[in-house]
């Protein structure tokens, strides 16, 4: 642990003689700086991405695993003797909480944003809708269907399911790309990095010959650019990464329209995992670093 802790110490402090192997300007500290701000920017959305959709999945499942719909399609004399029997089907099978049939009014709500609020439903062959709440333990869809066929001809039951599966695995999909996408923006940062480092190295090749010819090691020539590098990573990082969540934040709340864009954000303690994203670029220049700085420093031996 002390070891560690002297390293960490030895990083920020950085050493005055090796630091000048390492350009503090120039197009290479621009990149670095520009490129780690720009990666974090992309690690925000695309983290934000991957949080909406799960919890978009989560809310899918949850309002419609416990639902089903169950439509009256008959004559417009038998509805109501149909309606009545199918209540009486579901209100003894076990596994149903609640069911009641859907009011005209509430009926015409679910047409109007297809068809407007001025619907003629009366003029219309409309069928009767049954709204289904199962209890905990749920019911066996197979064995209701067969006893509707037997008494509730007109009776076609939808237990969502046809519905709920492809949402909730596209969905799932979406988020997946989500931190497929974070992956990506790493090895792309990681892969920059290690280009502006190697340029740096190249760069300042006769400061490193009279550096090595006054006794410094490779570990301790390396050392100051991976302490230049990731300092500028982290510093990128923390304003790409402060931009990012203010974009975020300044997106419309989930309620102003329901849908999937505006619910774009985070949410209670979400909004603390932006913070692991400049140390994680920080980590990442750390390795792209050494490792690049210790295969220069070889092939210019």
């Amino acid at each position: 642990m002390k070891v560690r802790i002297g390293f960490l110490l030895s990083l920020l402090r950085g050493d005055p003689l090796a630091d000048r192997a390492v350009p503090p300007t120039g197009y290479t500290a621009r990149i670095t700086t520009v490129t780690s701000a720009a990666m974090a920017i992309l690690a925000v959305f695309a983290l934000a991405l991957a949080l909406a959709t799960e919890r978009m999945a989560n809310r899918w499942t949850g309002e419609l695993a416990r639902t089903s719909t169950l439509r009256i399609s008959a004559p417009p004399d038998q509805t109501a003797a149909q309606t009545v029997a199918a209540l009486r089907v579901l209100e003894t099978t076990p596994g149903i909480a609640a069911a009641r049939a859907l009011t005209d009014e509430e009926q015409r709500a679910l047409l109007s944003p297809w068809f407007g609020p001025d619907l003629p439903l009366d003029d219309l062959p409309m069928p009767r809708l049954i709204e289904i709440e199962e209890d905990e333990t749920g019911y066996d869809p197979t064995g209701l269907r067969a006893r509707l066929v037997a008494e509730v001809p007109g009776a076609v039951l939808d237990d969502h399911a046809r519905w709920r599966r492809p949402l909730v695995a596209a969905a799932e999909r979406v988020r997946l790309m989500g931190l497929a996408a974070i992956a990506l923006i790493a090895l792309s940062t990681a892969a920059m990095i290690t280009l502006a480092a190697q340029a740096a190295l190249y760069a300042n090749a006769q400061v490193i010959r009279v550096l090595r010819l006054v006794g410094a090691r490779d570990i301790y020539i390396a050392r100051a650019f991976v302490r230049r590098f990731t300092l500028r990573a982290l510093g990128g990082a923390a304003i790409g990464t402060a931009t990012g969540v203010a974009a975020i934040a300044v997106l419309p709340s989930g309620d102003v329209a329901g849908g999937f864009l505006t619910g774009l954000a985070f949410n209670g303690w979400e909004w603390l995992l932006p913070l692991l994203i400049p140390p994680a670029a920080a980590i990442t220049a750390f390795f792209a670093t050494r490792g690049a700085a210790l295969r220069a420093l070889r092939s210019q031996s």
